[in-house]
């Protein structure tokens, strides 16, 4: 146990001081805070007396000279945040010659690549809590409204999503770490991955999904449920839907199913919008993605922690 906590406090230390994270850091907190602000001066024009969840809306409201939404804009840059944490964090050791010194010590292997991804997750937290906090603070002076308890839950909710959202990636950069011998390589591969899931992904379940169920303006009602049924089940293999679909609940209250296009369909079943839900059925909603997640994360981890205990390491 002492020698994991002394990698995990090494490891913090050095990714806190290294130019890198700082600048990188620095970069998703600018931008953060200047997609905040263009929400802040646009929703001010769409709230009325009637308007629930104000403060909610500062989180998802864009503009038109910056059409991004925060919730866009975490699952656009926490991926490239975990990925820069873990894509060298065991084969940059291994070619410095730095593991076989390090192993040499009265220290267990596991409580390296367990230290290791423990720092990397202590920093993800940091970032993500410290953002959103800072967010959250700016947008209060700005528009003058205060949370309410529920509000402040469902960002408790969306900062632990996110958190898990973050450890994704970085298990995945770990993982191409311990597999690939070069720190480039694992780099690549890693980025490779996120564009893959992060820009095609839909595109190849839409594809599918017209392929199995065609449809069309004529198509009837039914057609249209599975064809979209379809298509969210394979897109859902992707992080970037399972981390969307579930901050878009948890920040949005009015929304009850995800599916953009069965949310249309009952509304316009009922004749009227649905009203906002509670946050445990938020949570009830949203828990088969933070549970998929969850075991995505612990999958990918478990993969490189097998390899890295099993890999023969000699010293250079």
């Amino acid at each position: 146990m002492s020698g994991l906590i002394a990698v995990f406090w090494k490891e913090l230390a050095d990714q806190f001081t290294s130019k890198r994270f700082i600048i990188l850091f620095l970069l998703v907190y600018l931008a953060g805070i200047a997609t905040i602000y263009v929400a802040a001066q646009n929703i001010r024009s769409g709230v009325t007396e009637t308007t629930q969840f104000i403060f909610l809306r500062l989180f998802i409201v864009s503009g038109t000279n910056l059409p991004f939404s925060f919730p866009l804009f975490l699952s656009l840059f926490i991926p490239i945040v975990g990925i820069a944490l873990g894509f060298d964090a065991v084969n940059n050791e291994r070619a410095s010659g730095n593991l076989s010194r390090l192993l040499s010590q009265p220290l267990y292997r596991d409580s390296v690549i367990n230290g290791k991804f423990l720092a990397g997750l202590a920093t993800m937290s940091i970032l993500v809590v410290s953002i959103v906090a800072i967010v959250a603070g700016m947008g209060l002076r700005l528009i003058g409204v205060p949370p309410n308890a529920e509000e402040i839950l469902r960002l408790f909710s969306f900062i632990f999503v996110s958190i898990i959202y973050g450890a994704f990636w970085m298990s995945v950069a770990v993982l191409f770490s311990v597999f690939f011998n070069r720190a480039a390589n694992s780099a690549l591969a890693s980025i490779a991955l996120w564009v893959f899931l992060f820009f095609f992904m839909a595109m190849v379940a839409r594809l599918i999904a017209g392929a199995m169920v065609p449809v069309d303006q004529d198509s009837s009602l039914a057609m249209i449920v599975q064809n979209d049924g379809i298509y969210r089940m394979i897109s859902r293999i992707s992080p970037t839907t399972l981390y969307g679909e579930a901050i878009q609940v948890l920040l949005m209250p009015e929304l009850g199913n995800p599916s953009s296009t069965l949310m249309m369909i009952s509304i316009y079943s009922g004749g009227m919008m649905l009203s906002p839900l509670p946050l445990s059925q938020s949570l009830l909603i949203v828990w088969p993605q933070i549970v998929s997640l969850i075991a995505l994360t612990a999958i990918c981890f478990a993969a490189s922690y097998i390899k890295f205990m099993r890999e023969e390491i000699r010293s250079t």
